[in-house]
């Protein structure tokens, strides 16, 4: 694959690809479960989704009972005086400046990947190659090509007893796995469309600055990746079935930006800036698509909804009913049955907060609600349990190559005035 144009400050310490730095601490690993074996983790990436992600990890053997005991042994950026303050600040036992280093470590079982797309196959590709289980941020990849060659080690490494996953946290809150439940049981019966946004406004300002996040050869896509992802599984993942054809129209409103002179994070910014740049990502996707079973659905990304921070909402309509979940109110859901009598049916709140509702046996009493971080602490449970069992975690490398072929169909559509893309996916999910 192709090399990556020079990263930002920001970029750079995310992907932990300098010269060694190893900053071995006497600072205990985190982790609970006295007398059970140990899961030892490395974590390379250290901001926005490093924090989520070191939250779960800290958290999930203090909640729930595992059969091993996540233990935070080394997390990895490049800038050696910030990663030891992030890894003081989550519990981290050890730092390293180079990710290649935190993986030839002995001391880790699991790497998790918190980096931009473009460090992703390269980086779990060499943790499956070294023998260690992965978890890796989504999207899987940018491009098709790269998350093709990662769910094929993935599949090879399978077989020798390692497991990989990929990051889509929103199939963890308990309303949305809820909502899952009631799908496969037939609640809503055929399903006959879906219709799902992911809003957010944090790039309204022209003057924000050309962050990773607006560079292909950091991120891969703008919103469609970064967003499109998590609606593109969210759907597949609450239909049961995958998307096997889009039609999609994308847009850039802010084609150029300034560029940060300093350190400057995907999602927020502190400096001055230095000359401006080409913005070389989408702002915004907006597209239809088709289900394997012929339901019809539709899709909207954006960065530029102003006035919404991060609202994401999914509308399931079949033959027997309605399921709607929105992210702004995640310990509800929305339920129609469409098979009761129409003098007292209609809508009806459903508070996922019982003990029998996914995840909850764990938490806390009826009726008080859990947040965004919990779904971190819930991706953690699920794959500790995958690698004490060794069974394939969800969603798996493959359920991400997935995701990024229907991606990319979309940009081959946008590209080719909105014609109607086929995204040659297997029949089911």
């Amino acid at each position: 694959m192709g090399q990556p144009q020079q990263p930002d400050q920001a970029e750079a310490e995310e992907a932990g690809a300098g010269e060694p730095d190893a900053g071995h601490s006497p600072v205990e690993a985190a982790g609970g479960g006295a007398g059970k074996p140990p899961l030892r983790v490395g974590m390379v990436g250290y901001s926005f989704m490093g924090a989520a992600h070191s939250q779960g990890w800290r958290t999930a053997g203090h909640v729930f009972d595992l059969p091993l005991s996540p233990v935070l042994s080394a997390v990895c950026g490049r800038d050696g005086q910030a990663v030891r303050a992030m890894a003081d600040r989550h519990g981290w036992a050890a730092t390293e400046t180079d990710w290649r280093n935190l993986i030839a470590r002995d001391d880790i079982d699991l790497v998790d990947i918190c980096t931009p797309g473009d460090s992703h196959a390269d980086i779990a590709l060499a943790a499956l190659a070294a023998g260690k289980h992965v978890l890796c941020e989504k999207p899987l990849a940018n491009t098709v090509e790269e998350a093709e060659a990662m769910a094929g080690a993935a599949e090879g490494a399978y077989k020798r007893g390692q497991l990989a996953m990929v990051g889509f946290n929103y199939r963890r809150v308990p309303a949305t796995a809820l909502a899952r439940r009631m799908v496969a049981e037939g609640r809503l019966g055929a399903l006959r469309h879906v219709r799902v946004t992911y809003l957010q406004d944090w790039l309204v300002d022209p003057e924000f600055p050309l962050t990773w996040r607006l560079r292909k050869e950091s991120a891969g896509s703008g919103a469609l990746g970064d967003l499109g992802a998590h609606i593109v599984d969210l759907a597949q993942y609450l239909a049961g079935e995958p998307v096997t054809g889009v039609s999609a129209l994308m847009e850039t409103f802010v084609r150029e930006r300034p560029l940060p002179a300093g350190a400057a994070g995907g999602l927020a910014f502190a400096g001055g800036t230095a000359g401006r740049g080409a913005v070389t990502v989408d702002d915004t996707a907006l597209f239809t698509g088709r289900f394997a079973s012929g339901a019809v659905a539709s899709f909207e990304a954006t960065r530029f909804a102003t006035g919404r921070k991060n609202a994401l909402r999914i509308e399931l309509n079949g033959e027997r009913g309605s399921l709607a979940f929105d992210l702004e109110r995640l310990n509800e859901l929305s339920y129609h049955d469409h098979t009761e009598p129409a003098a007292h049916a209609g809508f009806r709140r459903i508070l996922v907060t019982e003990p029998d509702h996914p995840y909850l046996d764990a938490w806390w009493p009826p009726g008080h609600g859990l947040g965004y971080e919990h779904t971190f602490v819930h991706q953690a449970r699920d794959l500790v349990h995958a690698v004490a069992a060794g069974t394939r975690p969800e969603p798996s490398f493959a359920d991400g190559l997935q995701v990024q072929r229907v991606l990319a169909a979309v940009e081959e559509s946008a590209a080719k005035n909105s014609v109607y893309t086929p995204t040659d996916t297997p029949t089911a999910v």
